[in-house]
């Protein structure tokens, strides 16, 4: 299926990665553009995105995996082993099975998305993600009617994974999304960013981006999928559910007990940088909001 969106970016335009670097400005048809069906480009697909830098992006990461320091995982994921690599894609399937890594992506149209980034601790970024929307892995699996949520899985090494001593969380880690969140295309499986395949600590082979969502939900180095009718259990929801809730849509009308959530800090901009304001569903509302119609979005996170 793929390309339910109009991309104006062209494989030119991403790969060196010096020339991506170059273009300062660029046109974000990637960056919210769903086009479904004809329904032409949206609103958003108009604005000009400036994606961070390589070095941004794969310095300063959340994986707790690899530790809780921002710089950990850049240090200590080169011990997690990727190749060979499988997802488990099972529960309310026609086809459940053991898939392959290298099959998976002979049978996926590989894209260029540029997505806005916003972390649950009010920090930002903007990437340019390479990979395939999450609907047409589901498809070739066979989702059955009863299903109504998709629970996904991060691999579990401790030999490799030194974060994983320390009871930070319930490992493995778990994540879930509801089954039309999961089957909208910009919900997506990102294999690579700037072109090359995506560094250990960004979520090395395979992880999932939800752009309208905190990061904490884009689950990384993911080696199962299930798909089920009852709503999933989630790590940072099962840790503190007062703060982290199942759906965790990004929204800076609902503050985090602890902060604000009405504005973030770009990442990039140096010490000083001002912080801007927060868009609600990290400035995808036109894309997404219908998912949502007639739940109360401040009782709902």
């Amino acid at each position: 299926m793929a390309h339910r969106w109009t991309n104006t970016l062209k494989d030119r335009d991403c790969t060196p990665e010096s020339v991506f670097l170059n273009r300062r400005q660029w046109m974000a048809g990637a960056a919210a553009g769903v086009g479904l069906a004809g329904l032409g480009m949206p609103a958003a697909a108009s604005e000009t995105l400036e994606p961070n830098s390589y070095d941004d992006i794969t310095q300063y990461n959340n994986y707790y995996e690899f530790g809780t320091g921002k710089g950990d995982p850049a240090r200590n994921a080169h011990t997690l082993t990727t190749a060979p690599w499988s997802v488990k894609i099972d529960g309310l399937v026609d086809k459940p099975g053991d898939y392959a890594f290298e099959d998976i992506l002979k049978a996926m149209t590989i894209e260029e998305r540029i997505y806005r980034f916003r972390c649950v601790e009010a920090w930002s970024m903007v990437i340019p993600w390479n990979g395939f929307e999450l609907a047409d892995l589901l498809a070739m699996a066979g989702v059955q009617s009863d299903a109504k949520y998709v629970a996904f899985e991060t691999a579990l090494r401790p030999d490799e994974m030194p974060g994983v001593r320390f009871p930070v969380l319930d490992w493995p880690y778990v994540e879930g999304l509801r089954l039309d969140e999961a089957m909208h295309p910009l919900t997506i499986m990102a294999t690579g960013i700037y072109g090359k395949d995506i560094p250990n600590q960004n979520g090395a082979p395979l992880r999932l981006v939800v752009p309208w969502k905190y990061g904490f939900k884009s689950i990384k180095s993911v080696v199962r999928i299930t798909l089920t009718d009852k709503q999933p259990a989630t790590s940072w929801n099962k840790a503190n559910a007062r703060e982290y809730g199942f759906y965790s849509n990004v929204n800076p009308q609902v503050d985090h007990p602890r902060w604000s959530q009405a504005s973030e800090r770009p990442i990039g901009g140096g010490l000083f940088a001002k912080r801007k304001p927060t868009l609600m569903l990290n400035g995808y509302e036109e894309d997404v909001a219908a998912l949502y119609a007639g739940m109360d979005m401040k009782k709902n996170f």
